[in-house]
């Protein structure tokens, strides 16, 4: 690791207020990362410590995330951010869902070797995930699919008052408008939209906060695919997620 990148790590350290034993396992992190089967095409420490670290925890600007005590990461993808976010958050429950068996065992190896202890995961699609309904504080997702999908996802796993937060990138009028019609159908409502700078030239990054406040209908979730297949609301465009995962 060099220089820079362990100069990187303690900068976020200090920026976030976490303890000093943090710097350590995120730094494992990135050396598990960096490997070429790694399932995420950004995998040299200089830049995923930007592109996967520092925008994973983005997420701690928000009081909800930091307060949490049971959070879900959809579509977890090579952990992200949902490991970042077990190492910031020692005393909540992270479980990452993913459906990708490869991916599954990556994250699993990558939190072994960074000594975490509070992330969990499960090989699954988040429909199928019975286990979760109504249990999490949170549901993170990040580059995974347009906002009235996850809200489709996320609903039916949080508990009343919880909170789905979604990373996005450049904001999308249709693709909010359907995400809020989206949201009426299952009992969630936008809260926030809020512009975030995790690292310097991260430009038009956002967290989608969308608020459960009644319950969802019994009929979700729908059966896997059909929340793409059949999006809530209207016909959904193209994703204007970033960065690559």
């Amino acid at each position: 690791m060099s220089g820079a990148v362990d100069a990187r790590i303690a900068e976020l350290v200090a920026r976030y207020g976490l303890p000093d034993e943090s710097t350590r396992p995120l730094a494992q992190l990135l050396e598990a990362l960096d490997d070429e089967h790694a399932p995420t095409t950004v995998r040299a420490p200089e830049e995923a410590i930007d592109v996967h670290l520092a925008d994973s925890l983005a997420g701690l600007e928000l009081p909800a995330i930091r307060d949490a005590r049971s959070i879900a990461d959809l579509g977890a993808g090579a952990g992200f951010p949902g490991l970042p976010l077990a190492v910031a958050l020692p005393k909540a429950r992270i479980t990452l869902v993913e459906s990708i068996a490869r991916k599954c065992a990556f994250i699993s190896a990558a939190a072994r070797a960074a000594a975490i202890e509070n992330a969990e995961v499960v090989a699954a699609r988040a429909e199928e995930w019975a286990d979760g309904i109504g249990r999490n504080d949170v549901v993170t997702a990040r580059a995974l699919a347009p906002l009235g999908v996850l809200a489709e996802y996320a609903a039916p796993l949080l508990r009343e008052g919880g909170l789905l937060v979604a990373w996005k990138g450049r904001r999308d009028d249709d693709e909010e408008r359907v995400a809020a019609a989206a949201a009426a159908e299952l009992g969630l409502e936008i809260e926030e939209i809020r512009p975030v700078a995790p690292y310097a030239g991260a430009d038009h990054r956002h967290l989608h906060l969308l608020r459960k406040v009644a319950p969802t209908p019994a009929r979700f979730p729908r059966r896997p695919g059909m929340a793409r297949k059949r999006p809530l609301g209207a016909r959904v465009g193209g994703s204007s997620d970033r960065p690559q995962r």
